[in-house]
This record gives structure tokens, sequence and C-alpha cells, in this order.
């Protein structure tokens, strides 16, 4: 629990209660063939290869694809006063920098292999089981590495003063450093 402060520790725990799955069915691979994602059950089936994936893909992330470098999938597994979000990220697929105001972000891989990077220091992996802690306020990204798709629990404070601000896409010297 390194580098967590005392009101996301009471927060994660309270919100580990109330922690519901939702179950997506055919109109997510209605909305995904529209947007140009890949089918749910192809992903569940690719994931299916990877340990770990306990959750539901969720829907096609259409409301982000501009921030992200290829297709994720959004299931919210809680949304008050902390919000749980299991995302899932086609192989490759990246966000942009980004800066999240008001709350830090815990990561927790869940499946595949992925990566994150803080502003000023050198990317590192995302496995299942890793936990990492985004403080608030600083410049970052994550996404699947080149050659996986990735899952990940994505755990923020929810509520006023609370927001992402959207950055540059990753360049490609810094993509070139993954594995």
């Amino acid at each position: 629990m390194k580098n967590w402060t005392k009101k996301m520790k009471m927060a994660m725990m309270a919100g580990a209660f109330a922690v519901g799955l939702t179950t997506f069915g055919a109109s997510a691979d209605a909305a995904a063939a529209a947007e140009g994602y890949p089918a749910v059950e192809e992903v569940r089936a690719e994931l299916g290869k990877e340990a770990g994936t306990i959750f539901e893909i969720g829907n096609p992330n259409v409301n982000y694809d501009k921030y992200f470098t290829g297709k994720t999938f959004l299931a919210p597994l809680a949304n008050d006063k902390i919000g749980v979000a299991n995302v899932t990220f086609t192989k490759g697929t990246i966000n942009h920098w980004h800066i999240h105001h008001g709350t830090c972000q815990i990561l927790v891989g869940e499946s595949g292999r992925g990566y994150y990077q803080i502003w000023g220091e050198e990317p590192k992996e995302i496995l299942p089981g890793t936990v990492v802690t985004i403080p608030e306020g600083t410049k970052h990204w994550h996404g699947a590495g080149p050659n996986n798709m990735m899952q990940h629990l994505s755990i923020m404070m929810n509520g006023e003063g609370v927001s992402t601000e959207w950055l540059e896409p990753v360049s490609d010297t810094e993509l070139a450093k993954l594995k």
C-alpha cells in the first residue's frame, strides 16, 4: 500500500464492498462493430489466453477514442465516491499523456502485459498483480505492450474538483523503448 493516501485507502476499502459487476452482451458487440472495434467475443477469446482476466470487458470506449492509439473497452464497476473501472486495451493500444487533478490514480494489472510511464522517468511494465499509484497532478500514460492486450483496474476518487486533462500523444521515441 506504499504511496496510498489515507483517504484513498478508506475509499478503496469502502469501494471494495460496493463493486458490482455488470454483464454486457449483444448490445456491446453491435456498438463495437459500428465503431470499428473488434467484437467483444474476439477480445474475450484473446484475453482468455492470458492469466488473470476476471471482469467483464465492457463496452467500446468510444467517448475517449481520440485519446488512445487504438481501441479500448470500459466496464464501470462502481460509481459513487470512488470510481472503479475495468479497462481493456487491444494489442499495442496506449493512451495519450494525461494528468488527473483532484485525485491520484491506482492501476491494478489484471491480465496481459502493459506499460505506464511517469513524465521524466523510463516506462515500467504492468503485469497481472502489479499495483501502481500515480500521484495527483502527475503527467503519465499507460496501456498495452506493442504485441499484447492488457486489462487493468483504474481506481480514482470521484467528485467535485476531480478531472482529467488530456495532453499530447506519446512520442515514437518513448514507444520505441517498449519491449
